[in-house]
């Protein structure tokens, strides 16, 4: 009989934030690598940073109004467990900070200068600066009834100042908030003179913590610390009462700064009375607060890591090959031969620019159409679709402007693509439109001919550079017609039309993901071999875990490649015995997603937009899409799973218990890292 939950001794879900936040761990792990240059170390601690804001500003966020609408034990058993991960997190940090990556970046050249450690030559050039670059922009506010606690922008640096005696017109007023304005640069570089050797630099948070006192004239600043506030920065609309969703999103976007507050950050020598007063205000309890040995935001110190021009301190050079038979012939010929598979970022994804480009100047084209997820301030991607807009081309952009912090980069992208003449449409109200799909119609002499690209990451130049992804150019007029039927699903509203090659979330991707598990755990069955290997950001939806537990227990042999939170427990006895769980964490980001079933030797192999996620299989628009070329499946295990599973550099193991153990490696020269493989095999060192 199979193991459900009623037999099982142990629950059979991991927690889903303890997960997520036990990714952070294995990135902090690479921060402590000696074999890392220095500089990368120091960027995965900020990469730890931006991903716990994150984590607070949405799931925290979350938790919270949960608990303020109706409190559970079990949520405040789940907000008490998180809470002290995230100490942890925060203290071994910023241990990692002090002790080991600044000691060794100090050996290096690289100083980060603190004002006790400053000579005297440098403390006049601060000071110099100071007067001339930073006071001039503050505003120091005494607290007093005409003078209350002003509004603090989320993630903002600022300080809190107790004073001694009376002010200026005899009151005792004896708090003051000093905010730092955001147009300063958070890190500092003093002049090479000033450095004996190598270069030094300051934080901004030093500079106005060594002349804090020279604001409050006449008065004694008894104490004073940083802090910083994390908010809710969730957008919300009525989407019953909207009736214009980016009109609507503009409006809400000025208040994100300043939702309500989740997580207090202060210094760690800040006084009692001082982080309980901030508590007060912000309506915090102590559980939210952090006292950190260094400065709030660690996020900022990415502007060090720009500033130093040490080669050896970075990870070596690296180029994107670029494809030989692509880099001069004419795309859509080259498309009706045969498919192009693109592996970003060892592939450049400029095929993917020069496809748009193709299509916005060439006479024959007709219509593009295109979602857009993520895409950045600067498109050529965008520009090129304004080019073939305003050459007359019927051009249709999907663009959601519900993407998480990109909402305002891509309601300007909307404006400027309406007054170029294009059509924008907003996706599904509610339902996010996070699939990664262009089309391109073309009037040749057999009719209409589609041609399209269909990718597991967004249209976003920038992180094509680092972020692991799959993107396939396609002339399969079968795929391109679903394609199409994607685009009138999202414009018109309508039922889509059902479709033979792609799995189309919400309507069908989960009930496809299962039904190809079951197939795999009915050939098992029957005495063949059984095999799913999937490729994932995330794994938490249960009905998929189900389904394959249900499959490992029917024989199945599954390995499951999951970058960030699994909540499924693998090697379970009776349960799991059959399923592997690995996390790689190396130079790039995972982000690619691809789903392989072996099928009785027909190997299906499917890329996708979606993680295993609830969120993905039924709140999103997300597109599953057949690697239907036999060269290229093979190629797709060969470079997007097997190197993974091969991998004993990066890779991570996820015990039955939910613990995350390194593989062990073999000597560094006979280390295997799936990554540097792929850098070898498809880029261009150097």
């Amino acid at each position: 009989m199979k193991t459900d939950a009623k037999t099982s001794p142990r629950p059979l879900f991991l927690d889903r934030e303890l997960s997520q936040l036990k990714f952070n761990r294995r990135v902090l792990a690479q921060a402590e690598d000696n074999a890392i240059p220095l500089l990368e170390r120091l960027r995965y601690l900020c990469i730890v940073s931006n991903n716990l804001d994150e984590f607070f500003e949405v799931r925290v966020a979350s938790l919270l109004a949960q608990g303020s609408l109706a409190g559970t034990a079990a949520l405040a058993a789940s907000l008490a467990r998180i809470s002290s991960e995230c100490h942890l997190l925060v203290k071994q940090q910023y241990a990692i900070l002090n002790n080991d990556v600044l000691p060794q970046l100090q050996a290096r050249g690289v100083h980060l200068v603190r004002h006790s450690d400053r000579n005297p030559a440098q403390r006049a050039w601060v000071k110099e600066y100071f007067e001339r670059e930073v006071r001039p922009l503050l505003t120091p506010i005494g607290l007093d009834p005409a003078h209350p606690f002003p509004q603090v922008v989320n993630k903002s640096l600022n300080f809190i100042v107790a004073l001694s005696g009376k002010d200026a017109f005899g009151r005792g007023s004896a708090i003051a908030i000093v905010k730092a304005p955001r147009v300063l640069p958070r890190v500092i570089r003093l002049p090479d003179k000033l450095s004996k050797n190598g270069a030094s630099f300051c934080l901004l948070s030093s500079v106005i913590h060594a002349h804090i006192e020279d604001l409050f004239m006449g008065r004694e600043v008894t104490a004073y610390s940083q802090f910083r506030v994390t908010r809710d920065s969730d957008l919300w609309v009525d989407e019953d009462e909207v009736k214009n969703l980016r009109q609507a999103l503009k409006g809400e976007l000025q208040g994100r700064q300043f939702g309500t507050s989740v997580r207090l950050e202060v210094a760690r020598n800040c006084p009692p009375e001082l982080s309980q007063f901030l508590l007060n205000q912000f309506s915090l309890d102590e559980s939210r607060l952090y006292a950190v040995d260094g400065p709030v935001n660690l996020v900022r110190l990415q502007e060090l890591v720009g500033q130093i021009d040490e080669p050896d301190l970075r990870f070596p050079a690296f180029t994107p090959g670029l494809l030989d038979k692509a880099a001069h012939a004419d795309i859509f010929e080259q498309l009706r031969r045969h498919d192009v598979l693109l592996h970003h970022p060892f592939q450049s994804f400029q095929p993917v620019v020069d496809f748009i480009r193709a299509a916005a100047v060439d006479p024959q084209v007709v219509a593009i159409k295109q979602t857009i997820y993520r895409t950045g301030t600067h498109s050529e991607l965008m520009e090129g679709l304004m080019t073939a807009a305003r050459l007359g081309k019927e051009v249709t952009v999907v663009l959601e402007l519900m993407a998480r912090f990109d909402e305002e980069a891509n309601i300007n992208w909307a404006d400027k693509l309406e007054q170029a003449g294009a059509q924008v449409v907003y996706g599904v109200v509610g339902l996010k439109t996070h699939a990664k799909v262009a089309l391109v119609i073309r009037r040749e002499d057999s009719g209409l001919q589609f041609y399209a690209h269909l990718g597991t990451g967004n249209y976003h130049l920038t992180t094509t550079r680092f972020y692991t992804d799959f993107g396939m150019l396609t002339a399969r007029q079968e795929l391109g017609r679903e394609v199409n039927e994607v685009f009138i699903h999202l414009t018109s509203l309508t039922r889509p039309a059902r479709m033979q090659h792609l799995w189309l979330a919400p309507f069908a991707l989960q009930a496809e993901i299962i039904k190809a598990i079951r197939n795999e755990a009915r050939i098992a069955k029957a005495g063949k071999t059984g095999r799913i290997i999937v490729k994932v950001n995330a794994m938490v939806d249960e009905s998929v875990i189900r389904a394959l537990y249900a499959a490992s227990q029917d024989g199945v042999k599954i390995d499951l490649i999951v970058r960030g939170a699994c909540t499924l427990r693998p090697g379970v006895k009776g349960l799991s015995d059959n399923i592997k769980v690995r996390s790689i964490i190396g130079r790039f980001l995972e982000h690619s997603r691809i789903y392989y079933f072996r099928n009785d030797l027909k190997h299906d192999v499917y890329l996708a937009s979606a993680d295993w996620m609830s969120r993905n299989l039924f709140r999103r628009i997300e597109v599953a899409f057949p690697v239907l070329d036999k060269a290229l499946k093979k190629r797709v295990i060969s470079e997007g799973l097997n190197p993974y599973l091969k991998d004993n550099s990066n890779a991570w193991e996820l015990d039955a218990d939910g613990e995350y153990h390194r593989r062990s490696r073999r000597a560094r020269t006979g280390g295997y890292s799936a990554q540097q493989y792929l850098m070898n095999t498809l880029g261009t060192p150097g």
